[in-house]
């Protein structure tokens, strides 16, 4: 009776360490597009289950791009252009693989860095082996494991948003320092021309002033 019980709190624990290593069915990416590029991801997606993309340009000429998602069939569910972050949800009416492409083909000279997620939610997993073959009522510990669960997904999103975030605002200060340094380097020459073009005319004004006393 002991090791049967035991044994069922080694398993919950089991699904609990289990679901701290993998929280979200997700694909990250951040990935750097040249100019006059296209690039296009696939993701498998079950039939039944919903999908989520969302991207942003994070630094790269004016932060826009072009994004098209289209269902296995090749109909296009979503289209945006020259946005610089955005967000779609869309319910697999069939199962395959979903294509999502993003298109810097309007840009001429500048290339960007873009990250994308696509989340696929299939419904929630069961947090034990025996979970579902019976009508039981949840415990206190599986209670637990579902709000760490919840938690953790929120959690991870949070801090994608973040680093996101960080690194297009690290990018932004990077390129106004550097116009800043040479911004001030101009000035600086500009300036050290003029002090040398004062002394030149001020020279030469009181030489000919000296020829002509002279004279």
């Amino acid at each position: 009776m002991v090791g049967r019980a035991v044994d069922q709190l080694l398993r919950r624990w089991v699904a609990l360490f289990t679901l701290l290593a993998v929280v979200v069915n997700a694909t990250e990416l951040t990935f750097e597009m040249e100019q006059h590029d296209t690039q296009c991801f696939y993701e498998t997606v079950p039939r039944g289950s919903s999908g989520t993309v969302e991207y942003q340009v994070v630094f790269g000429g004016s932060l826009d791009i072009d994004v098209v998602i289209k269902n296995p069939s090749g109909k296009d569910i979503f289209r945006n252009q020259r946005q610089q972050y955005g967000a779609h949800v869309f319910e697999a009416t069939e199962g395959g693989d979903y294509e999502v492409c993003f298109s810097n083909e309007f840009s001429t000279f500048t290339h960007k860095v873009l990250y994308f997620d696509f989340f696929i939610d299939t419904g929630d997993a069961p947090l034990t082996e025996d979970q579902g073959t019976h009508l039981t009522a949840l415990t206190q510990l599986e209670t637990s494991m579902a709000r760490i669960h919840e938690s953790l997904r929120t959690v991870a999103d949070f801090q994608t948003h973040h680093r996101v975030r960080e690194a297009g605002g690290r990018s932004a200060a990077e390129s106004l320092c550097e116009r800043v340094q040479y911004w001030s380097i101009g000035e600086s020459i500009f300036l050290f021309l003029i002090a040398v073009g004062q002394v030149v005319i001020l020279r030469r004004f009181f030489s000919d002033d000296r020829r002509r006393g002279g004279v």
